[in-house]
């Protein structure tokens, strides 16, 4: 209960215009700021999602030390209650776009451009060796299928990039692309007895 006290101080008291700016862009959908619209958009499911991650990323990312604890308590009721694992001090743009939030978990260390389509089941992390100062980058209008993983901080995707589902990248991607990970499927016959 105090984690939403917190929150509600945070809000009201907080400096955060960069909040506020998602709220409007994903939540409200509107060029003004309505706090009726705002309760009643965020009974949608994809939206409450946007809604209390917005909060706490912020509440992380511009909050004291009480902040950032309740921050974390949230961010961790977030994970129990929608499955979907997005790192505190994650920088995403507007226009995020979860269609099914199972399994999603994106590391804390990355810088995503606006408009990003990302589907059930993906990884967006680091590898063991990746220094704690590299942030992995993903730029605007990106669309990642289901069951993708990029693994490695020092990962860079270009603008208006489409992947595949079930890809595998570790590496760099240019803008203006589609990446598909080719998939060999094959038939093991086994010895009749």
């Amino acid at each position: 209960m105090i984690k939403y006290i917190i929150a509600l101080k945070f809000v009201i008291f907080g400096r955060s215009q960069e909040l506020f700016y998602y709220w409007k862009s994903e939540i409200i959908r509107r060029p003004y700021f309505s706090i009726i619209r705002l309760l009643r958009e965020k009974k949608l499911r994809h939206r409450n999602f946007l809604f209390w991650w917005r909060l706490a990323n912020e509440m992380y990312k511009n909050g004291g030390k009480y902040q950032k604890r309740a921050a974390i308590k949230l961010n961790n009721k977030i994970i129990e209650r929608f499955g979907c694992e997005i790192g505190l001090g994650a920088n995403i743009g507007k226009g995020l776009l979860i269609p099914h939030h199972s399994g999603i978990v994106i590391h804390g260390s990355v810088d995503i451009g606006d408009n990003l389509i990302i589907r059930q089941n993906c990884v967006i992390g680091q590898i063991d060796k990746d220094c704690k100062s590299l942030r992995l980058t993903i730029g605007n209008n990106v669309d990642i299928g289901a069951n993708t993983c990029i693994i490695g901080l020092s990962v860079k995707i270009g603008d208006n990039v489409k992947i595949g589902a079930m890809s595998f990248i570790k590496s760099n991607i240019p803008s203006n692309c589609t990446y598909v990970t080719e998939k060999k499927s094959r038939i093991i016959v086994s010895p009749s007895s």
